[in-house]
């Protein structure tokens, strides 16, 4: 069995509704055991990651970039990067803004830059945005046409009612 850690911060409840959706895509795999880990809790205690053969991070995207309690993680890795012991180690992201575009892909590339600094090898994201094969633009899986991870766009109601289907759908 494999293990899985999707590592999300979400303040308002949005990161993490997609951080479950990935989670129940990732333990519909065989073979996989996937755990919700919050950012600020493992930031505690970072050398636990070492137990994980994988990531996926999650943040919602302010001002371009992960978010500081996100941000906060990474910085707690300090000793794992140092000794390498994250190394080889398969990685993946997604993130979250109220924007279709919302600067997404620089959180983006701040999680890949993290995890190629600790030697990890990043997963994109391989769906092909769906609309062009005629399927409705808001029912359409990568609908923001994004293969470094995934993006989603959140409106500003509740979570569980703020994605268009296609963003659930690509989780």
């Amino acid at each position: 069995m494999s293990k899985l850690a999707i590592i999300y911060h979400s303040a308002h409840g949005h990161t993490e509704f997609i951080a479950r959706q990935v989670q129940v895509g990732a333990l519909d795999v065989d073979g996989i055991d996937a755990d919700l880990v919050k950012a600020e809790d493992i930031a505690r205690t970072p050398d636990r990651l070492v137990d994980y053969d994988g990531f996926i991070f999650g943040s919602p995207t302010y001002l371009g970039g992960v978010s500081a309690s996100f941000k906060g993680f990474m910085d707690a890795t300090g000793r794992l990067w140092r000794t390498q012991q994250l190394k080889g180690k398969l990685a993946a992201g997604f993130t979250v803004s109220s924007l279709p575009s919302g600067d997404k892909q620089s959180t983006l590339m701040s999680m890949f830059v993290f995890s190629m600094q600790h030697g990890m090898l990043w997963v994109g994201n391989p769906i092909l945005p769906e609309q062009h094969s005629g399927v409705p633009y808001d029912e359409a899986a990568n609908r923001l046409g994004s293969w470094s991870g995934l993006m989603a766009q959140a409106g500003h109601s509740a979570p569980a009612d703020s994605f268009v289907a296609g963003d659930v759908k690509s989780a």
